[in-house]
């Protein structure tokens, strides 16, 4: 028999116990064995849970149990979760997460001490939700070079976006309203600030090219300054604003890793990726581009990708996974200034102004646009050249054009 214990039963947690208990015939069959949850730490109480019997509030219970062989991380953070993984991971447990803040920050010292202990710590829910994204990178795509992932990350902020472009909402108004259907945070700001996404492209660039890149090391730029105006005149040459995670790799086993929102163009698939759902576009050397797309969060997507790596875990409990990476260095991650691209400008300028500045400019239009005000597209520039000619103007808006 396996025996599971949860930490946390939020709505992952819940749906982990759910999709355990509903499949568990399933999950037996598949793993040969008996799959059972055991234990589930909360401070809170669940009377009327039909795992009321299974709930503890003292973590050493599950820690100093040798019956337990995989704890499952679902509390979130990288305080307490820190703790009670490295606690795990040392009493001889694999353990199963979808906590990206944790990973993206610790990743590197928690592989290296699971693998010390002869088990295994899994977060493939980490990112995308229950979209598989991070073991087919590893497995599916070995026999590729990596060149670039680029993904639409984040449910809240993709969500906002397109009822910005669909319904005309103002940011702060499609806020309101995704907060209002569940999809934002009381505090949204790890969202539309960018933090979650960058929190993901940094796993994603760990397992992509070998080296872990932590969050402080990844400029980040969320979409609060997102406004109508920008939506209309993208609109008009054919393009959606996008928030992306990006990482690339560069020369010399160097990365150059951002978050940003974009002009993504109308034949780009990930322009037509909406609402909640992410993609994630990967580029091989031998099997060129593919995507991942799918809901990329929710109760029982998320328990999804948990329970499988619970379940491919389940199966050899001894057996290593081979999840590791390098641990990066302060000058792994270099700056996207060395990309080039197209830029969409908007600011308050003439247009006379604006093409003595950058003679080859694309003019854009939209309907109600107020006097004083022009949008453009560039040329493909590297960015400190774009800024340096907008110097002393009144820019309003700039985003990199995919």
């Amino acid at each position: 028999m396996v025996n599971v214990a949860i930490l946390g039963f939020g709505t992952v947690g819940s749906g982990v116990a759910e999709v355990l208990t509903t499949n568990g015939g399933l999950i037996d069959q598949r793993v040969a064995d008996l799959v059972r949850l055991k234990y589930i730490l909360d401070v809170r109480d669940f009377p009327d849970s039909p795992y009321k019997d299974c709930f503890v509030k003292d973590f050493s219970i599950i820690e100093n149990d040798p019956q337990v062989d995989i704890v499952v991380e679902t509390i979130g953070g990288a305080t307490v979760a820190l703790d009670f993984t490295t606690r795990a991971l040392k009493a001889g447990k694999s353990v199963v997460s979808s906590n990206k803040e944790l990973v993206a920050t610790h990743g590197y010292d928690l592989l290296q001490l699971a693998r010390a202990n002869g088990v295994n710590y899994l977060f493939e829910a980490s990112v995308g939700g229950g979209i598989p994204i991070l073991r087919p990178l590893i497995s599916c795509l070995a026999a590729n070079e990596l060149s670039q992932v680029t993904g639409i990350l984040n449910g809240t902020t993709n969500y906002i976006l397109t009822r910005m472009i669909k319904a005309g909402l103002t940011f702060d108004q499609a806020l309101k309203e995704a907060q209002a259907n569940g999809y934002a945070e009381r505090d949204p700001s790890a969202d539309v600030d960018g933090h979650d996404a960058c929190r993901k492209i940094c796993i994603l660039a760990a397992l992509s090219f070998g080296q872990h890149v932590y969050p402080d090391q990844v400029p980040t730029q969320g979409i609060r300054d997102i406004t109508l105006a920008d939506v209309a005149y993208a609109d008009s040459c054919g393009y959606k604003i996008k928030l992306l995670g990006r990482c690339l790799r560069q020369p010399e086993g160097k990365v150059c890793a951002f978050v940003a929102p974009h002009l993504v163009p109308g034949d780009n698939p990930l322009s037509d990726v909406e609402d909640v759902f992410n993609a994630i576009a990967v580029t091989g050397n031998a099997i060129g581009d593919v995507m991942f797309y799918g809901r990329g969060a929710g109760k029982l997507p998320t328990a999804s990708a948990v329970v499988a790596d619970i379940i491919d875990i389940a199966k050899d409990l001894k057996k290593d996974r081979r999840n590791q990476w390098g641990p990066g260095s302060p000058d792994l991650v270099v700056s996207s200034d060395i990309l080039s691209s197209r830029w969409y400008v908007r600011v308050n300028a003439s247009l006379a102004d604006a093409r003595a500045l950058f003679s080859d400019l694309q003019p854009l239009a939209r309907g109600g646009a107020p006097a004083g005000e022009i949008a453009f597209l560039t040329r493909e520039m590297h960015e400190p050249e774009v800024r340096q000619r907008l110097a002393g103007l009144d820019v309003q808006s700039l985003l990199r054009v995919l």
